[in-house]
């Protein structure tokens, strides 16, 4: 597994390096309280979503993330941002989250081929043998647009991150195996078709 920065690029979503030439883009998309609902840490401000790519970019450096910008092609706009964290190199593992995008483009194709980007990558350049998702339990958007995506749900980790408010949040788990990746890309091709028309 070889974690350095890279373009992921599909039909109608690219995938960059996400940097802090980004931040007037996501933050003219990404201030929407609503994104951020079920997000352990808020961003209301310029300043917060600077900290927000600035956090990103040191994990980036220390070989445990990379954070991307996901653009939509026709306009060339950033239009929310993905990355992979809690890379493992030792286990061929690694989880896809920190996934928001603008409400203006949740529920189309941007989010079915942003991830089936990054799962080909996951599993066919680095040859990940898992790769992992989470969400907050009460997330029911969430939850199933991670099923959508073919992953299985394998548990709840209970009171698993005190949130910005203070809250416990519970964790919803599930993962995609490299045995099962062949399937999953069929699937996701047909409904990218899908959701494209």
């Amino acid at each position: 597994m070889k974690i350095e920065p890279v373009i992921l690029e599909g039909d109608f979503v690219r995938l960059e390096p996400l940097a802090l030439t980004h931040l007037d883009q996501l933050c003219e998309v990404g201030l929407d309280e609503e994104l951020w609902r079920w997000i352990p840490t808020q961003i209301t401000n310029r300043e917060e979503m600077k900290n927000y790519i600035e956090t990103a970019l040191d994990e980036q450096n220390r070989g445990i993330s990379l954070p991307f910008a996901t653009i939509e092609k026709s306009t060339n706009k950033a239009i929310g941002s993905t990355r992979f964290g809690n890379i493992v190199v030792k286990d061929k593992r690694a989880e896809i989250g920190w996934t928001w995008i603008a409400k203006d483009w949740q529920r189309s194709y941007v989010n079915t081929e942003a991830k089936l980007l990054m799962l080909t990558h996951a599993f066919e350049n680095w040859k990940c043998n898992r790769v992992e998702f989470k969400t907050d339990a009460l997330n029911e958007k969430s939850r199933n647009a991670i099923m959508r995506l073919g992953a299985k749900q394998e548990g709840i980790f209970r009171q698993h991150v005190v949130c910005q408010s203070g809250r416990l949040r519970d964790s919803v788990y599930f993962s995609i195996l490299d045995s099962e990746w062949s399937e999953i890309k069929k699937n996701l091709r047909a409904k990218l078709s899908f959701d494209k028309n």
